[in-house]
């Protein structure tokens, strides 16, 4: 655990790329198999759920630092971090443990996972006793299930690949799927990370998926297309569906379907299992998971968009149609999944790419051919849960332009570009071609901060969360109040931030725990890239993604836009 520890503190100290890949090639180089199977599975984002209630750490935390509760929260304010403000506060341990971070991870915390109180009372102080102030900050940050360092999975990636001498592309296709909540890191998992190639390789993947190629932004005017990427006719254009990013990988006779975070998702999606008949082994389809649900042909619900494919039944009967993102968050955030929300959700997947045929990579081959091959897929597996996400075109950009304007209506996001000799790629990569996402600018209004509260880590010392408010009637009318409706915490600069947070400290109307009421003195533009009708906020609606835009200094908060705006954006 100290060494992992060390290597946490160096990571933390840095933000030169460099630095921090000599850090993770020195430890690696020197940690037991067992030990970094671990480090690779935190420092590539993989988190164990929480081990221990938040509430059993405060009272042990309490008990053990002889704190008033007042000091300590007081105490966590300012530090913006529970993990480090319990290593402050327990008592320092007269000698460090020397075990490995396998041994803490598979013989200390996992089993602390459901134990009850009364035994958690006993263990804890046990193992806070052996623990240096560092070590112990990253042992609570595990036991939590807060453990964050600023490494991308790419800098893991090379600096095994640095390591074991080997192609960056192999690492990071063998990392695919490592963090997911159903692997448990070993030794003999991480030697086969930095393991010589071998022929057989590809043949013994099991359910494994390739890693997702990404899109790049593309924000630049349409008039400006012809220079920098040439005639439309050379690229494939879809639609960019608002749904979950999967591969459907079909081998040895079982089905996997991963998401773009690397998590198998197979069982949440029962209605896709019907593909294990449909699809050969040795395929790999790269495609959207979308609300596919029956829609009035005449009048087809806001949001929703009837594809191009031919729907199944008889002629009068409602046309399926593409749904919004919301009615797949409703089935997301289940638990199990009964009868009627699969009926009333059901899905499809919307493919668009073929990474493997009878067992053969086709990520080298160009896009127009793989694009061709799996419509000849899809076509004989002839099932309703699979259908190819359709190709759009036009006589040129500004056509295209002119098409990508109805993305809202359609309840699309905007428009995907692929060079059509482009190969399919590692990550948000332009070595092997391009894709390129043109989304829609985002929605947005102008909305008064009515609360604040600290940040996190860095800016722990910074009020930097807020939460957002705009009228619930108009000018004219003397008893509108201010309806909250989102939080945001992106968009500012540092000095910005810095003017903010002074401004925050002198409005302070109330307190209500680590949250300030502020006078209303401060109005934003707020983008967002969706928005949808919610029982559960107050104002009714929920917005996506919600960032600052920039500061209205120019706007008085009596200008600030009102619930009306949103509703005319919703419809």
């Amino acid at each position: 655990m100290k060494a992992f520890a060390e290597l946490y503190s160096d990571l933390d100290a840095t933000t030169s790329s460099n630095a921090k890949l000599a850090a993770m090639q020195a430890y690696f180089s020197k940690a037991a198999p067992e030990d970094a199977a671990w480090a690779v599975y935190f420092l590539s984002g993989g988190r164990p759920r929480q081990l221990v209630p938040t509430r059993m750490l405060r009272e042990q935390a309490l008990l053990l630092s002889g704190l008033p509760e007042w000091l300590f929260e007081e105490s966590y304010q300012a530090v913006g971090d529970l993990a480090e403000t319990l290593s402050l506060l327990l008592p320092k341990a007269e000698h460090s443990s020397e075990e490995g971070l396998a041994s803490w991870m598979e013989n200390h915390l996992l089993p602390l996972r459901g134990l009850p109180p009364e035994e958690l009372l006993e263990r804890l102080p046990t193992f806070w006793s052996q623990l240096d102030p560092q070590s112990l900050m990253v042992c609570l940050k595990l036991i939590t299930g807060s453990f964050r360092v600023g490494v991308s999975k790419l800098l893991v990636t090379r600096a095994l690949a640095a390591l074991a001498d080997i192609d960056s592309k192999r690492v990071a296709q063998r990392l695919v799927g490592y963090t997911d909540l159903s692997h448990r890191p070993s030794a003999e998992g991480y030697l086969k990370l930095i393991a010589e190639e071998s022929a057989d390789e590809h043949a013994q993947r099991g359910g494994q998926p390739y890693p997702f190629f990404l899109a790049h932004a593309l924000q630049q005017p349409v008039d400006q297309f012809e220079t920098l990427l040439g005639a439309a006719e050379n690229w494939q254009v879809e639609w960019k569906w608002d749904g979950i990013r999967a591969q459907v990988v079909k081998r040895e006779g079982r089905l996997w379907i991963w998401s773009r975070g690397e998590e198998l998702v197979t069982d949440r999606f029962p209605e896709l299992h019907s593909l294990t008949q449909c699809l050969p082994d040795g395929t790999v389809i790269d495609g959207e998971i979308v609300v596919w649900k029956a829609a009035p042909p005449e009048h087809p619900e806001d949001g929703e968009f009837a594809l191009d494919t031919p729907a199944p039944g008889t002629p009068g009967e409602a046309t399926p149609s593409v749904q919004p993102f919301a009615l797949l968050q409703q089935r997301i955030g289940r638990k199990t999944l009964g009868k009627k929300i699969l009926e009333d959700v059901p899905v499809v997947v919307l493919a668009y790419d073929l990474l493997e045929w009878e067992g053969h990579d086709w990520r080298s081959r160009p896009q127009h051919e793989r694009r061709t091959q799996m419509e000849k897929v899809i076509a004989n597996a002839q099932s309703p849960v699979l259908m190819p996400s359709p190709v759009l075109t036009g006589t040129d950009w500004l056509d295209l332009g002119r098409q990508r304007e109805a993305s809202r209506s359609l309840g699309v996001e905007g428009m995907m570009l692929k060079a059509r000799d482009s190969m399919y790629g590692v990550g948000r990569t332009k070595d092997m071609g391009v894709w390129w996402k043109w989304k829609m600018d985002p929605f947005s209004v102008d909305a008064v901060l009515i609360y604040a509260q600290r940040g996190h880590g860095r800016r722990a010392s910074l009020y930097s969360d807020y939460t957002f408010a705009v009228w619930d009637g108009p000018p004219e009318s003397s008893e509108r109040t201010l309806v909250p409706f989102a939080k945001a915490y992106s968009g500012l600069t540092d000095e910005e931030m810095r003017k903010v947070d002074a401004i925050i400290r002198k409005t302070t109307v109330d307190k209500f725990g680590p949250v300030r009421s502020v006078t209303p003195t401060l109005v934003f533009e707020l983008g967002f890239e969706g928005i949808a009708l919610s029982k559960r906020h107050k104002s009714g609606i929920a917005v996506r993604f919600p960032r600052m835009l920039r500061w209205r200094l120019d706007k008085p908060v009596t200008e600030a836009d009102s619930l009306a705006t949103l509703q005319d954006l919703l419809a």
